[in-house]
């Protein structure tokens, strides 16, 4: 692997492997870009097959936190951390103090906070090592309902788009995945009036969907083929791909989970097949502005407010599409980059001279 022209063609500013024999602690921390702001981005515990792999990863996971954050109009650049190992162990104090002290030693350049095999628990750790850690418990709280309300508002744009009006009450919406963020979607959909059909792996929360809010279950491989007007994934990532497109019957993709599309080429695909797509990580920005509210201090009700956004940001998306003739996806991208470009620009009138 060529690092530095690997960090180089994805635009990194810093790359830091870090090592603490002591804890059994061997991490990861990668900043994208700090141009808009302190990188924000998760800790990922996870066993990678090998060290490359897990770079490539905290890479790939951190250009996309520069591009959420920049797309969701927040003061925040990208980063993201990985810990290599078993996410079950039971000996988590050493190794998330260890990582909070590298965190720490970034100087502010990086802000972390819970992700894939981490806990609100395991953040109380990093955060006796620095205060460079968000998503605490007792904080911002469970950040599902905001992460819903902006997948509700992703929806309704994309409905405006589509049928030009955003009324949900005609439509029926598939969901796959009713968790606490599909659950919450769930309840905002069945307010809008929406008819809702759901699946899960987990056969209770099924129950619960379809017992408060008369949605209908179908099994787990039956939702690609179930006849709705959105499609709203809420589970897994990478369900957009060659077994499941020619199944969808549906106008609008539009949900809560992250990477959606398999890969890049099934974006273009679902444009041929008429199928509009809200970009994932314009859809689900809620998660962050939730974050995002707990650093600035905000109010749950603000927070709210800002994933109203969302809906406006997911038609200019739309709007930058039709006008370039590009995919959704790409458009998400071109205008995350137009945020970073302007920012970037900026003159400083008011610098800092001398540096204390």
């Amino acid at each position: 692997m060529k690092l530095f022209d690997t960090i180089a063609g994805m635009g990194h500013e810093q790359l830091v492997i870090c090592n603490d024999s002591s804890a059994c602690y061997r991490g990861i921390i990668a900043v994208h870009s700090t141009v808009l702001g302190p990188a924000l981005g998760g800790t990922r515990f996870w066993q990678y097959a090998s060290d490359e792999d897990a770079i490539v990863d905290a890479l790939r996971l951190a250009r996309g936190m520069t591009y959420k954050n920049a797309v969701a109009g927040l003061n925040l650049g990208g980063g993201k951390s990985v810990i290599i190992g078993n996410n079950r162990t039971a000996d988590r104090e050493m190794i998330f103090r260890a990582h909070g002290r590298f965190v720490e030693s970034l100087g502010g350049r990086y802000i972390t906070a819970e992700d894939v095999g981490t806990s609100t628990a395991d953040m109380d750790f990093v955060h006796m090592e620095t205060t460079n850690v968000a998503g605490l418990a007792g904080r911002s709280g469970d950040p599902s309902p905001v992460t819903a309300h902006g997948v509700f508002r992703a929806i309704q744009a994309s409905a405006k788009e589509r049928w030009g009006s955003d009324d949900l009450s005609t439509r029926t919406v598939s969901i796959q995945g009713a968790g606490h963020v599909g659950y919450y979607l769930a309840k905002e959909l069945h307010q809008s009036g929406a008819k809702l059909i759901v699946t899960d792996i987990d056969a209770e929360r099924v129950k619960q969907v379809v017992s408060e809010f008369g949605a209908r279950a179908v099994a787990p491989d039956d939702i690609y083929g179930a006849q709705a007007d959105v499609f709203a994934p809420c589970a897994l990532g990478a369900i957009v791909n060659d077994t499941t497109i020619p199944q969808l019957r549906v106008e609008i993709v539009a949900g809560a989970a992250n990477n959606v599309l398999l890969e890049e080429r099934h974006g273009v695909e679902l444009e041929e097949k008429g199928i509009l797509y809200a970009p994932d990580y314009v859809a689900n920005a809620g998660g962050v502005i939730n974050v995002y509210s707990e650093l600035a201090g905000w109010s749950s009700a603000r927070a709210f407010r800002k994933a109203d956004e969302i809906y406006d940001t997911i038609l200019k998306v739309y709007s930058i599409a039709k006008k370039d003739r590009i995919p959704t996806y790409q458009a998400a991208d071109r205008l995350a980059e137009q945020r970073i470009a302007a920012v970037a620009n900026m003159v400083r009138t008011w610098p800092q001279w001398p540096n204390k």
